[in-house]
Protein backbone atom coordinates (compact mmCIF):
# COMPACT_ATOMS: atom_id res chain seq x y z
CA UNK A 1 0.00 0.00 0.00
CA UNK A 2 1.13 3.32 -0.60
CA UNK A 3 -0.01 6.50 1.06
CA UNK A 4 0.33 9.76 -0.16
CA UNK A 5 0.46 12.13 2.61
CA UNK A 6 0.43 15.64 3.19
CA UNK A 7 3.31 16.92 5.60
CA UNK A 8 1.60 20.63 6.43
CA UNK A 9 3.06 23.73 5.29
CA UNK A 10 6.28 23.64 7.51
CA UNK A 11 5.76 23.50 11.02
CA UNK A 12 6.30 19.77 12.19
CA UNK A 13 3.87 19.43 14.45
CA UNK A 14 0.97 20.65 11.65
CA UNK A 15 0.82 17.19 10.18
CA UNK A 16 -2.94 15.53 10.18
CA UNK A 17 -2.80 12.93 13.36
CA UNK A 18 -3.28 10.51 10.35
CA UNK A 19 -0.35 11.25 8.75
CA UNK A 20 1.75 11.36 11.79
CA UNK A 21 0.44 7.60 12.68
CA UNK A 22 0.96 6.58 8.86
CA UNK A 23 5.03 8.20 8.95
CA UNK A 24 5.58 6.38 12.18
CA UNK A 25 5.26 2.96 10.72
CA UNK A 26 6.27 2.99 6.68
CA UNK A 27 8.78 0.59 6.00
CA UNK A 28 9.54 3.22 3.45
CA UNK A 29 9.17 6.82 3.07
CA UNK A 30 9.84 9.01 0.07
CA UNK A 31 9.56 12.55 0.75
CA UNK A 32 10.03 16.11 -1.21
CA UNK A 33 13.76 16.85 0.34
CA UNK A 34 13.85 20.48 -0.83
CA UNK A 35 10.27 21.17 0.85
CA UNK A 36 9.42 18.68 3.76
CA UNK A 37 10.55 19.79 7.35
CA UNK A 38 13.41 17.03 7.92
CA UNK A 39 12.09 17.21 11.91
CA UNK A 40 8.99 14.65 10.25
CA UNK A 41 11.57 11.83 9.38
CA UNK A 42 12.47 11.46 13.00
CA UNK A 43 9.65 9.89 13.95
CA UNK A 44 9.84 7.03 11.06
CA UNK A 45 11.49 3.38 12.31
CA UNK A 46 14.94 2.44 12.74
CA UNK A 47 14.58 0.51 9.77
CA UNK A 48 12.85 2.73 7.54
CA UNK A 49 14.03 3.10 4.26
CA UNK A 50 14.11 6.79 3.17
CA UNK A 51 14.72 8.20 -0.04
CA UNK A 52 14.66 12.37 -1.33
CA UNK A 53 12.84 12.42 -4.08
CA UNK A 54 14.67 16.53 -5.06
CA UNK A 55 17.36 14.51 -6.92
CA UNK A 56 14.79 11.62 -8.19
CA UNK A 57 12.47 11.31 -11.42
CA UNK A 58 9.09 10.10 -11.72
CA UNK A 59 10.20 6.66 -12.56
CA UNK A 60 13.33 6.43 -10.06
CA UNK A 61 10.13 7.25 -7.37
CA UNK A 62 7.36 4.52 -9.10
CA UNK A 63 10.32 2.03 -9.27
CA UNK A 64 10.91 2.72 -5.08
CA UNK A 65 7.25 2.23 -4.66
CA UNK A 66 6.88 -1.27 -7.00
CA UNK A 67 9.53 -2.52 -5.30
CA UNK A 68 8.27 -1.75 -1.17
CA UNK A 69 5.25 -3.67 -2.80
CA UNK A 70 6.89 -6.76 -3.79
CA UNK A 71 8.36 -7.15 -0.47
CA UNK A 72 4.82 -6.34 1.04
CA UNK A 73 6.50 -3.03 2.80
CA UNK A 74 4.49 0.11 3.22
CA UNK A 75 5.43 3.07 1.84
CA UNK A 76 4.35 6.70 2.52
CA UNK A 77 5.35 9.48 -0.33
CA UNK A 78 5.58 12.79 2.02
CA UNK A 79 4.53 15.91 -0.05
CA UNK A 80 4.88 19.58 1.41
CA UNK A 81 1.55 21.07 2.27
CA UNK A 82 -1.32 19.41 0.91
CA UNK A 83 -0.77 16.74 -2.16
CA UNK A 84 -3.66 18.48 -4.13
CA UNK A 85 -1.82 21.59 -4.78
CA UNK A 86 1.16 21.94 -7.03
CA UNK A 87 2.00 18.44 -5.86
CA UNK A 88 2.14 16.23 -9.03
CA UNK A 89 0.55 13.31 -7.31
CA UNK A 90 -1.73 12.42 -10.40
CA UNK A 91 0.84 11.17 -12.73
CA UNK A 92 2.40 9.13 -9.74
CA UNK A 93 -1.54 7.51 -9.27
CA UNK A 94 -1.91 6.90 -12.44
CA UNK A 95 1.43 5.29 -12.75
CA UNK A 96 0.49 3.31 -9.61
CA UNK A 97 -3.07 2.29 -11.30
CA UNK A 98 -1.10 0.52 -14.33
CA UNK A 99 0.98 -1.09 -12.12
CA UNK A 100 -2.18 -2.80 -9.95
CA UNK A 101 -0.79 -1.15 -6.60
CA UNK A 102 -3.48 0.44 -4.11
CA UNK A 103 -3.08 4.23 -2.59
CA UNK A 104 -5.03 6.51 -0.73
CA UNK A 105 -4.39 10.09 -0.11
CA UNK A 106 -3.96 11.56 3.26
CA UNK A 107 -4.66 15.71 3.29
CA UNK A 108 -2.66 18.44 5.03
CA UNK A 109 -2.32 21.97 5.82
CA UNK A 110 -1.59 23.91 2.53
CA UNK A 111 1.19 26.32 2.95
CA UNK A 112 -1.97 28.57 1.92
CA UNK A 113 -3.27 28.68 5.22
CA UNK A 114 -0.33 28.24 7.04
CA UNK A 115 0.38 31.59 5.50
CA UNK A 116 -3.27 33.11 6.55
CA UNK A 117 -2.67 31.89 10.24
CA UNK A 118 0.67 33.78 9.94
CA UNK A 119 -0.71 36.96 8.50
CA UNK A 120 -4.01 36.05 11.04
CA UNK A 121 -5.88 36.93 8.65
CA UNK A 122 -9.62 35.86 6.80
CA UNK A 123 -9.48 35.06 3.10
CA UNK A 124 -13.44 35.33 2.90
CA UNK A 125 -14.71 38.20 4.66
CA UNK A 126 -18.25 39.57 4.10
CA UNK A 127 -18.90 42.48 1.66
CA UNK A 128 -15.10 41.45 0.65
CA UNK A 129 -14.21 38.52 -1.03
CA UNK A 130 -16.09 35.58 -0.96
CA UNK A 131 -13.71 33.57 -3.36
CA UNK A 132 -10.17 32.50 -3.07
CA UNK A 133 -7.63 32.08 -6.46
CA UNK A 134 -5.39 29.52 -5.66
CA UNK A 135 -2.62 30.06 -9.02
CA UNK A 136 0.96 30.89 -10.47
CA UNK A 137 2.78 32.82 -12.77
CA UNK A 138 4.13 30.89 -16.11
CA UNK A 139 7.30 30.31 -15.88
CA UNK A 140 8.94 27.20 -16.92
CA UNK A 141 5.58 25.11 -16.31
CA UNK A 142 3.24 26.88 -18.49
CA UNK A 143 -0.31 27.95 -17.29
CA UNK A 144 -3.29 27.94 -19.59
CA UNK A 145 -4.15 31.15 -21.59
CA UNK A 146 -7.59 31.63 -20.19
CA UNK A 147 -5.94 31.20 -16.37
CA UNK A 148 -3.36 33.97 -17.34
CA UNK A 149 -3.11 36.60 -13.90
CA UNK A 150 -4.43 39.56 -15.43
CA UNK A 151 -7.45 37.56 -16.49
CA UNK A 152 -7.74 36.13 -13.09
CA UNK A 153 -7.14 39.55 -11.28
CA UNK A 154 -10.08 41.00 -13.15
CA UNK A 155 -12.37 38.90 -10.41
CA UNK A 156 -10.69 41.28 -7.38
CA UNK A 157 -10.91 38.74 -5.26
CA UNK A 158 -8.74 36.98 -3.05
CA UNK A 159 -5.66 35.84 -4.75
CA UNK A 160 -3.18 33.02 -3.16
CA UNK A 161 0.27 33.40 -5.40
CA UNK A 162 2.44 29.95 -5.50
CA UNK A 163 5.39 29.92 -7.04
CA UNK A 164 5.95 33.27 -8.83
CA UNK A 165 8.68 34.90 -5.79
CA UNK A 166 11.21 35.34 -8.53
CA UNK A 167 9.12 37.20 -11.07
CA UNK A 168 7.61 39.51 -8.79
CA UNK A 169 8.00 42.03 -11.20
CA UNK A 170 5.46 41.15 -14.22
CA UNK A 171 3.27 39.72 -11.41
CA UNK A 172 2.95 42.64 -10.15
CA UNK A 173 2.51 44.48 -13.56
CA UNK A 174 -0.39 41.59 -14.55
CA UNK A 175 -2.01 42.67 -11.39
CA UNK A 176 -2.33 46.11 -12.51
CA UNK A 177 -3.59 44.81 -16.15
CA UNK A 178 -6.27 43.07 -14.53
CA UNK A 179 -7.61 45.66 -12.51
CA UNK A 180 -5.92 45.85 -9.33
CA UNK A 181 -4.85 49.63 -7.62
CA UNK A 182 -1.44 49.95 -6.82
CA UNK A 183 -2.30 50.71 -3.36
CA UNK A 184 -4.25 47.18 -2.86
CA UNK A 185 -3.07 45.44 -0.40
CA UNK A 186 -0.22 42.70 -0.76
CA UNK A 187 2.11 40.62 1.34
CA UNK A 188 4.92 38.28 1.14
CA UNK A 189 4.96 35.36 3.07
CA UNK A 190 8.06 33.27 3.23
CA UNK A 191 8.30 29.85 4.95
CA UNK A 192 5.19 30.00 6.82
CA UNK A 193 4.49 28.01 9.77
CA UNK A 194 8.52 27.38 9.81
CA UNK A 195 10.91 28.49 12.86
CA UNK A 196 12.32 31.33 10.03
CA UNK A 197 8.70 32.39 8.71
CA UNK A 198 8.82 35.91 7.75
CA UNK A 199 6.14 38.10 7.04
CA UNK A 200 5.96 41.44 4.35
CA UNK A 201 2.87 43.78 4.47
CA UNK A 202 2.83 46.29 1.71
CA UNK A 203 1.03 46.54 -1.67
CA UNK A 204 0.76 45.41 -5.29
CA UNK A 205 3.13 48.42 -6.22
CA UNK A 206 5.33 47.58 -4.18
CA UNK A 207 5.82 43.71 -4.25
CA UNK A 208 9.26 43.41 -6.29
CA UNK A 209 10.79 46.15 -3.77
CA UNK A 210 9.89 44.01 -0.47
CA UNK A 211 11.02 40.97 -2.02
CA UNK A 212 14.41 42.39 -3.40
CA UNK A 213 14.94 44.51 0.17
CA UNK A 214 14.27 41.20 1.86
CA UNK A 215 16.29 38.95 -0.45
CA UNK A 216 13.77 36.68 -0.65
CA UNK A 217 13.74 34.67 -4.08
CA UNK A 218 12.27 31.28 -3.45
CA UNK A 219 9.63 29.79 -1.39
CA UNK A 220 7.43 31.98 -0.10
CA UNK A 221 3.74 32.86 -1.14
CA UNK A 222 2.13 35.84 -2.30
CA UNK A 223 -0.93 36.97 -1.12
CA UNK A 224 -3.35 40.14 -2.81
CA UNK A 225 -6.46 41.25 -1.75
CA UNK A 226 -8.60 43.65 0.41
CA UNK A 227 -8.70 40.73 2.43
CA UNK A 228 -5.91 42.08 4.28
CA UNK A 229 -7.13 46.01 4.53
CA UNK A 230 -9.34 47.23 7.55
CA UNK A 231 -12.97 47.15 6.14
CA UNK A 232 -15.62 44.83 6.20
CA UNK A 233 -18.94 44.02 7.11
CA UNK A 234 -19.91 42.08 10.14
CA UNK A 235 -21.04 37.94 9.23
CA UNK A 236 -24.57 37.89 9.31
CA UNK A 237 -24.00 34.23 10.78
CA UNK A 238 -23.60 35.74 14.47
CA UNK A 239 -25.62 39.10 13.81
CA UNK A 240 -28.32 39.24 16.45
CA UNK A 241 -30.95 40.65 14.08
CA UNK A 242 -30.19 37.66 11.97
CA UNK A 243 -32.68 34.23 11.76
CA UNK A 244 -31.03 30.64 11.06
CA UNK A 245 -31.71 27.26 11.55
CA UNK A 246 -30.48 27.25 15.21
CA UNK A 247 -31.16 30.80 16.49
CA UNK A 248 -34.07 33.22 16.29
CA UNK A 249 -32.99 36.91 15.70
CA UNK A 250 -33.41 38.86 19.17
CA UNK A 251 -36.09 41.73 19.07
Amino acid sequence: MVHFVGAGSGAADLITVRGHKLLTEADVIIYAGSLVNPELLKISKEECKIYDSASMTLEEVIDVMKAAETAGKTTVRLHTGDPSIYGAIREQMDLLDSCGIEYDVVPGVSSCFGAAAALKAEYTLPDVSQTVIITRMAGRTPVPEKEEISLLAAHQATMVIFLSTGLLEPLRDRLLAGGYQKDTPAAIVYKASWPDEKIFRGTVDTLPLMAKENKITKTALILVGDFLGETYDRSKLYDPAFTHEFRQASK
